[in-house]
């Protein structure tokens, strides 16, 4: 399986989660959730490139394995 692949499944896990906690939170602090409609779609963009950037190391260092 080429690294992309693997990469793509890990992303595609990864992203969900890292997102899910960046909105959490953003909810959860209550300075943070009057500004929530502006920064939910931020935070959960940003978890995603960081899970892309985190799943492609993760999956170089199984496809070396």
């Amino acid at each position: 399986m080429s690294t992309w692949k693997i990469a793509l499944i890990i992303w595609l896990i990864a992203g969900v989660t890292v997102a899910g906690i960046g909105v959490l939170a953003v909810v959860a602090t209550p300075q943070l959730a009057a500004q929530s409609a502006m920064l939910i779609p931020i935070v959960a963009a940003a978890g995603f490139v960081l899970a892309f950037a985190a799943s492609w190391i993760v999956a170089k260092q199984i496809t070396q394995r």
